[in-house]
């Protein structure tokens, strides 16, 4: 099947860090909370490349295929449910989450890549909305909205047809 790369660290990246001897992506989403994968979750299959490239794409195993079970996983509850109820092409109907990277000749920059894409979808996932605060209008708002309406009124009041 051709070479098998493994790597240590991702580029720009705190997200690879190793708990009890075990690898782990740790993301943070936008409230602060702490979401871990273990990269044991994760798996990894190198196939060749597809497309124009002569003798290198027919040697070598450079396209990067992450595969990940959504139900199996050790994610928070909210965000599988989450998943599962994305929109996206890269989730299957049966919860796994395929992501297929083939854009660099290298299998290790293929596999970086398919480890960031696969954070920007947990991440999106987990995002939580923020909260609306109901406010109420200033005062000065409601006296200006209510002096232009009693404007428009006047205005419509005058186009209004009287007989002497």
């Amino acid at each position: 099947m051709g070479r098998v790369y493994y790597f240590t660290e991702i580029k720009d990246a705190e997200i690879i860090s190793i708990i009890e001897g075990e690898a782990m992506i740790t993301i943070t989403n936008n409230q602060g909370r702490k979401i871990s994968i273990p990269m044991s979750e994760l798996e990894f299959s190198a196939t060749r490349s597809t497309g124009p490239g002569g003798q290198h794409v027919n040697k070598t195993s450079s396209a990067v295929q992450l595969r990940f079970d959504i139900e199996s996983s050790s994610l928070p509850l909210f965000v599988k449910s989450k998943l599962l109820t994305m929109n996206d092409h890269r989730i299957t109907s049966q919860g796994e989450v395929i992501i297929k990277v083939t854009d660099d000749r290298s299998q290790i920059q293929n596999r970086e890549t398919a480890i960031e894409r696969f954070k920007e979808l947990i991440i999106k996932a987990a995002f939580v909305p923020k909260k609306r605060k109901p406010t109420k209008p200033t005062k000065s708002s409601v006296e200006n909205r209510l002096k232009s309406k009693k404007i428009r009124s006047e205005v419509k009041k005058m186009r209004s047809f009287k007989e002497l």
